[in-house]
């Protein structure tokens, strides 16, 4: 099982970088739980604040150029992709090599961004690729926005949480989410991250 969490960080300059936001806890918990169930695990992680599964491959990266490395280098002969980094889907054109100053003159700081490479549909359009499982983050038209995600990037199942609910999905121990296939739609309630770890893995062990 190869699995990407946390966040990435496109550095600016050297001090300063974007993100999105992320703890890397869901990830981190579905780790765990595959190591507990007698998977091969490896994590591709971001900077996060979380221990890692004691017999799981931690890869650590920082920028999404990293992750993406990363999961190329470690998909082959992988039996199961879990994407859910929140990789940084744009990155600053050019990296200062000395910190920014300010002009004092309250003129506005433009950054030019570049596209990054779309891990998740890389690896889906693989050959031989492993069951594919990729995450939506949504604000709104939850199930609509992670059903087109579903097939935009012709995976097999797609794992979609609203993140405009602040007492769960980011930085909480708990969570609420919809699993969406291109034939079926299964709300896990809210619960805990490992519980719910627990419940996508058993989905994923009985359909890949």
């Amino acid at each position: 099982v190869l699995i990407t969490a946390g966040p990435t960080q496109e550095p600016i300059d050297p001090v300063r970088y974007v993100t999105n936001r992320s703890s890397g806890k869901m990830g981190y918990a579905l780790a765990e739980t595959a190591v507990e169930a007698g998977a091969q695990v490896t994590l591709v992680s971001g900077p996060v604040n979380i221990k890692p599964p004691a017999s799981c491959n931690l890869v650590p990266v920082e920028t999404a150029q990293e992750m993406y490395d990363a999961v190329m280098h470690h998909v082959r002969g992988t039996d199961v992709y879990i994407g859910t980094a929140a990789v940084a889907d744009y990155s600053p054109s050019k990296v200062e090599s000395s910190k920014i100053k300010k002009k004092g003159n309250n003129e506005a700081l433009v950054l030019k961004m570049k596209e990054n490479q779309d891990i998740l549909k890389t690896v889906s359009d693989m050959k031989d690729r492993p069951y594919m499982v990729g995450f939506a983050a949504e604000t709104e038209d939850l199930l609509k926005n992670a059903r087109k995600k579903l097939e935009k990037k012709k995976i097999d199942l797609i794992i979609a949480n609203d993140v405009s609910d602040k007492s769960i999905g980011f930085d909480s121990e708990e969570n609420e989410v919809t699993l969406i296939t291109r034939s079926e739609e299964l709300l896990f309630d809210r619960d805990s991250k490992k519980k719910i770890s627990k419940k996508i893995l058993e989905f994923i062990s009985n359909n890949s």
